[in-house]
Formats: C-alpha cells, sequence, structure tokens
C-alpha cells in the first residue's frame, strides 16, 4: 500500500542508498548549502542516511526530507510566534524588534560608518553610536547627555566602578532585588569595589534614613524601582524629589526602559520624569518597554556621563554596530511591536480569536475563542494585567506547536492550551492557523478528531 514502508530493510535496497556525495549534488540541496554551508547541510544528510538505514523510511526519501529538516538559516535560532499573553517574555528574547529595526541591523551587518565613528565627509574618526545617542537625546529632553552599554546590568555595573570604587552607595533595604536567573543587584553591585551602605527596612525607607547615611565617604545615593515585584501594605519610599535634595549624585534604575510617560502604565517610571525629579543619572534596558535591541541606556548630567564613556571598562561593554543601528530605528521609527501589544484593544483581540477559532473548527479541530488577561513580563509593571482574547485548544496541542516550524509558544491553563492573541501581530494569524493545523491534521472521514 502507498506510503508504507518497513522497517526490515533488505539488503539490496540498502546498497540503492545514495552516497553523501551524490545526496549534496541535488540542486536542492546545492542551493542550501550557498545559504547555510556544507558542513550543516551534510550533517542533516547523513542524520537521514542513518534513519534510511534503520528502516524508517525508504532511501529515495533521503533528500526530500533532509530538505525539510534543514534549519531557516545558519544559526540554531528558531521562529517562535509568542502566543504565551507575556508582552516581554525573557526566554523568547524580551522585546521583537520592528520592521525598521529589523531592516537597520541587517543593513548594519554589511561595511558601514559605525554610526559616525568615521565621519564619510570628513574621512577622520569620530565617537561610536553619535547618531544614536541623538535620537535618545531627542526622546528625553532633560537629558544632558547619554551612553549605551551592552545590557542594563552593565549600565549599573559601570556607574558603581567610575562613581563609587573604593565608596560607598546608599541603598533601601527594600530595593535591593534579584534581577533573575539568580543576579542579585547587591552582588553585582560590591563586586566593582564599591560598599553598600543599606537604610531603612524592607517596606519603609525615609528620607532622613538616606540623609543619616550620606558622608564624606559617599559616591551616590542609588533609587531603584522594583519593576518585578510589589510590596503592599505598611509601606513607604523616598521619590527621586526628595532625594535630589541630599548633597550627592541620585542614580535612578528604571529598569523597564520607558523614556517618557506611559498612560496605560501610570505607575511605570520614566527617564524623562525622573529625569526632571532631580535624578543625576538614569539607567535602563533597551529591550524591554523601549522594545528594542538588548543594550543599557544612561542618561542625565553632562559631566557624569562623560566620567563614564572615558572610563577603560567602558569598551568592554560597548555595543556594536548592530544594536547601535537597531536601537536607532526603534528610537526614530514607527511603533514597535511591543507598544502595538500593549495598546492592543480586546474587542479587535476577541474578534480575531473568533475567526481563527471558527477556520480550525472547520478542520475538525476541538478550539474555542476565550477571554483571558496577559501581563507585561521582562521584570516590568508587576502585578498589571491586560485584557486579552485566545484561542482555546486540548492541552496536548502544548507540545507539538512547540516542536513546529514556526515554533509557537502558548501557555496551559484550566486544562487548555491557550493561545494568547495579544502578543501576536495580526498579520501572524495566518502563520499561527497553519501551525496549529500541522500540528494535529485532519482526521480521515468518519474520525472524531474532537479530543486532540
Amino acid at each position: 500500500m502507498e506510503g508504507e514502508w518497513t522497517s526490515a530493510v533488505p539488503d539490496d535496497v540498502l546498497r540503492t542508498l545514495p552516497r553523501t556525495d551524490v545526496a549534496l549534488a541535488d540542486p536542492r540541496l546545492a542551493q542550501a548549502v550557498d545559504r547555510l554551508g556544507r558542513s550543516l547541510v551534510k550533517a542533516v544528510v547523513a542524520a537521514m542516511q542513518e534513519r534510511a538505514r534503520a528502516g524508517e523510511f525508504p532511501p529515495s526519501e533521503i533528500n526530500d526530507r533532509a530538505l525539510a529538516a534543514l534549519p531557516d538559516t545558519a544559526s540554531a535560532l528558531r521562529p517562535v510566534i509568542n502566543a504565551t499573553g507575556v508582552l516581554l517574555h525573557t526566554n523568547l528574547g524580551r522585546a521583537p524588534l520592528s520592521a525598521a529595526a529589523r531592516d537597520a541591523a541587517l543593513a548594519a551587518g554589511g561595511t558601514t560608518d559605525l554610526e559616525l565613528e568615521l565621519d564619510l565627509d570628513t574621512g577622520r574618526r569620530s565617537r561610536r553610536g553619535l547618531s544614536a545617542v541623538d535620537a535618545l537625546l531627542r526622546l528625553v529632553p532633560p537629558a544632558e547627555a547619554a551612553q549605551i552599554v551592552n545590557n542594563g546590568a552593565a549600565a549599573l555595573v559601570l556607574v558603581a566602578t567610575v562613581l563609587a570604587q573604593g565608596r560607598e552607595i546608599v541603598v533601601s533595604r527594600g530595593e535591593l532585588v534579584e534581577i533573575g536567573d539568580g543576579f542579585r543587584l547587591p552582588d553585582l553591585l560590591v563586586c566593582t569595589g564599591a560598599r553598600l551602605r543599606e537604610v531603612g527596612t524592607t517596606n519603609r525607607t525615609d528620607l532622613a534614613d538616606y540623609a543619616a547615611a550620606v558622608g564624606p565617604a559617599t559616591g551616590f545615593v542609588l533609587k531603584v524601582h522594583p519593576s518585578n515585584f510589589r510590596i503592599t501594605g505598611f509601606t513607604r519610599a523616598a521619590g527621586v524629589t526628595e532625594l535630589s535634595r541630599l548633597a550627592v549624585p541620585v542614580v535612578a534604575d528604571i529598569g523597564s526602559g520607558l523614556l517618557a510617560p506611559e498612560p496605560a502604565l501610570p505607575d511605570e517610571p520614566d527617564a524623562t520624569t525622573w529625569l526632571r525629579a532631580g535624578a543625576s543619572l538614569v539607567t535602563a534596558s533597551g529591550d524591554k518597554l523601549l522594545g528594542g535591541p538588548q543594550c543599557g541606556l544612561m542618561l542625565g548630567r553632562a559631566d557624569l556621563v562623560e566620567q563614564l564613556t572615558r572610563h577603560p571598562l567602558a569598551r568592554a561593554m560597548r555595543v556594536d554596530k548592530l544594536t547601535l543601528a537597531a536601537l536607532e530605528a526603534t528610537l526614530r521609527g514607527p511603533a514597535t511591536p511591543v507598544h502595538r501589544a500593549l495598546h492592543a484593544k480586546p474587542g479587535p483581540l476577541r474578534e480575531r480569536a473568533e475567526r481563527l477559532a471558527g477556520e480550525l473548527r472547520g478542520h475538525g479541530l476541538d478550539c474555542l475563542a476565550v477571554d483571558c488577561e496577559a501581563v507585561i513580563g521582562g521584570g516590568g509593571a508587576p502585578g498589571v494585567t491586560l485584557p486579552s482574547a485566545a484561542v482555546s485548544l486540548p492541552a496536548s496541542f502544548a507540545a507539538p506547536l512547540r516542536r513546529g516550524r514556526p515554533a509557537v509558544m502558548g501557555r496551559v491553563e484550566g486544562g487548555r492550551c491557550l493561545l494568547d492573541l495579544r502578543a501576536v501581530p495580526e498579520e501572524a494569524d495566518t502563520a499561527l492557523a497553519a501551525a496549529v493545523r500541522h500540528a494535529y491534521p485532519p482526521a480521515p472521514a468518519g474520525h472524531d478528531e474532537t479530543g486532540g
């Protein structure tokens, strides 16, 4: 019967296995070699040859199966549709870049002027990333200067090294946070050679607590926004405006990367507001609510930023041309995917869910449109939920969807696999539906597929 194959592979059939060089001469595989490299394609062909020897399929299918198994790029990274309902999913790379940022990074992959490190008009060397810094400063008017490093933690490490090595950093006990994956803020700061002067308590720290600790050994006062947890009840925290009255610099880490107030997240701090409130420096991440590439931002007083820029450690933390290009395009370009997801309306989300669920039911799948809640994630806006809508499938869909191409990450809730649409751009709906159908293709006529 057509399509059947037996694992008892006769010797004469095994002798028909194509040699590797013959398989690679297939024009389709030869084209893949140009795109992915010979060693990668050869390894996939060899794996298919072994499976054919084991009797999983006929030798005649080796080339076709090798083509199907080849990755989209020479990198191990796989495209994923984020249907988790977490806008900034740390395990999925946090903020997806806009098309403008991806195009800019692609262009930067060639030979470029490194964002004016080389002035093409004069032929002389300039400072790296000037145009990205200019774009940043245009969006944060209170900042006199800015510097970009390779991530948010690096920004704090550089600040602590330059301003407080061998000195004290005064910080509230309630703001000594763990930033993820076991990395703790106190450990990062102490490794720079600075000493921590902890003040107040977990739930209450007043201006007087800081004032009593500030002295000749103080490098700066650190204000950290607790971006990944909330403390409620009997609490008190001194704000940046109060701290700016102290006779030392105030370094404020906003974490999530908002440059200006965001009406959808009124409790989330932003660089513009905290600088206007009196912060000497603000540090933030670029790959969270800003919606850009991974990088660390430092904005504030020109004299302090100049010290940061001139320190030898800044060289080890500098960003590459791809990051600079993507960041500038994020700052100057259209709304980012994160911004669009944050501002998506529940009505249109529900309409999309209904449309997708109806289409999938037409293929015999147990599928419903349901209301649900999404979250920000990525260490931003803890406790904030966003009304959303999802395609609900049997829980058994979760694993095959993760293994698909593209992979689809949903979440299992209440015994169902939910594909939350808030972080899924509408243009990905067709690919999402195809991924679901491929995970569980329609059953033959007369079969009941409603169980998934």
